[in-house]
């Protein structure tokens, strides 16, 4: 089921590059507007700036279709009946919320937006945002927008396929007409019975930042309950599952581990903190500084784990495996692999790192580390082994067959998913998080 209308999506990184494009798959004309002069280029020749699982394929077939293009030009949107903006809101010092390129999209496209246009906010931002939004587009247009408001849930690593199908579409606005615009975008999804929740617009601004906080929340829970698991000689992960099957509290999030990172968790809950003090609601948001604190104490946990297995790491080959925050994907903001390989490099270890899709991204912002794409060759000598992102080749290795190649036979699981028996048969040495077997 096609819908046919003139789209733009304004700012073309994860978030509009990928919605832009299944937008465009589903019949819409769509134009993805991007101020980097080198992006939009490689965009229009269905180059993907980032990995993602099946966003070259969409991306491609939708140029290829003339429903999808991308420029630089602003002027290019006025004939937009939905224009999405889906600018970054990177962390500035100190958490809050940088919503610097927010104000300079609306000052952009604010001169060339038609004045029926339906203008929506998706960027993950501050409650009382988009009221301050909406005033700017409003003062720089000369016209009367009402913005409405529709977080994204996006998983990386899925994030196709939770645009074409998301468990919910959230709303904020009291416009009918744009509510009405909203929908008929959205036809397809609603017409596999996907959820359509309309509320206000600070309602839908905090959806997406409780959500995080939530699960950030949960994650950092089962985490400290491992730190309490390896004092006492308990199993996280046959606790996790005994807790998880009780309906309340749900498996999903009950991972223990060296914690959540890349650009939505961390960012998310420490921007909460910021803006929930500067309304008034500092006190309510405190458990977040613990939940933030948690996170970020297991990756500590892993570089004293290895400390513990190698005593004085200088001069030591670590192999760290995973450079990604998390699987199925090239994004290393926040990693903890990275984060825990930069720890113990600054011990004085010899750091070799590897990863299916985020070595360039790890070595820009980690040049110092070594960078091994052979996953077989890393192994030769390394004194130790963490393994930090669960992709699934790490789980497939032969531990029996990488025994002949190291040199000391010891892996810590930073993610508690490995075989531990069958690595333990093998002649390793094997330590998780709070896990036993």
């Amino acid at each position: 089921m096609t819908t046919g209308m003139q789209v733009s999506v304004v700012g073309c990184g994860y978030l509009g590059a990928v919605l832009a494009a299944v937008l465009a798959e589903q019949g819409n004309q769509v134009i993805g507007l991007d101020v980097d002069d080198a992006k939009v280029p490689q965009l229009n020749s269905g180059i993907p700036p980032f990995f993602e699982p099946e966003f070259e394929s969409v991306l491609q077939r939708s140029l290829a279709t003339g429903n999808l293009s991308f420029t630089t030009d602003p002027t290019k949107l006025s004939a937009s009946e939905i224009v999405f903006i889906c600018v970054g809101t990177p962390q500035l010092d100190g958490g809050a919320a940088d919503l610097s390129q927010l104000w300079r999209a609306a000052d952009a496209i604010a001169p060339y937006l038609s004045e029926t246009a339906v203008v929506v906010g998706r960027s993950t931002v501050p409650v009382g945002t988009a009221a301050k939004l909406e005033q700017r587009l409003n003062q720089k247009s000369g016209h009367n927008f009402q913005l409405a408001w529709n977080p994204e849930f996006l998983r990386e690593g899925h994030a196709i396929n939770d645009t074409r199908l998301p468990d919910r579409i959230v709303i904020g606005s009291n416009d009918i007409n744009a509510i009405s615009k909203i929908k008929e975008i959205y036809q397809p999804q609603l017409a596999n019975q996907v959820p359509f929740l309309v509320m206000d617009v600070p309602t839908a601004e905090l959806v997406k930042v409780s959500a995080n906080a939530f699960l950030a929340t949960k994650i950092s829970f089962i985490n400290a309950i491992s730190e309490v698991a390896d004092i006492a000689g308990a199993d996280i992960v046959a606790l996790a599952e005994a807790i998880g099957l009780d309906p309340r509290i749900g498996n999903k999030f009950l991972a223990a581990g060296v914690g959540f990172g890349g650009g939505c968790l961390p960012k998310d809950i420490r921007a909460f903190i910021a803006s929930s003090q500067e309304i008034g609601a500092g006190e309510a948001m405190q458990f977040l500084v613990e939940v933030d604190r948690i996170n970020l104490r297991q990756r500590d946990r892993v570089v004293r784990l290895a400390k513990s297995q190698l005593g004085d790491l200088t001069g030591k080959k670590v192999v760290v495996l995973g450079a990604a925050f998390k699987p199925n994907s090239d994004d290393v903001r926040d990693s903890p692999a990275l984060d825990v390989a930069n720890a113990i490099h600054q011990l004085g270890a010899r750091v070799f790192v590897h990863d299916p899709k985020a070595i360039e991204n790890a070595r820009a912002r980690f040049p110092e580390l070594n960078y091994e794409r052979d996953l077989t060759e890393i192994f030769k000598d390394a004194e130790l082994v963490l393994h930090l992102t669960e992709w699934q080749q790490y789980r497939e290795l032969d531990p029996a067959m990488l025994l002949t190649k190291v040199a000391n036979p010891v892996i810590i699981d930073g993610r508690n998913v490995l075989d531990f028996a069958k690595w333990r048969a093998a002649g390793w040495q094997i330590t998780g998080m709070g896990k036993r077997d």
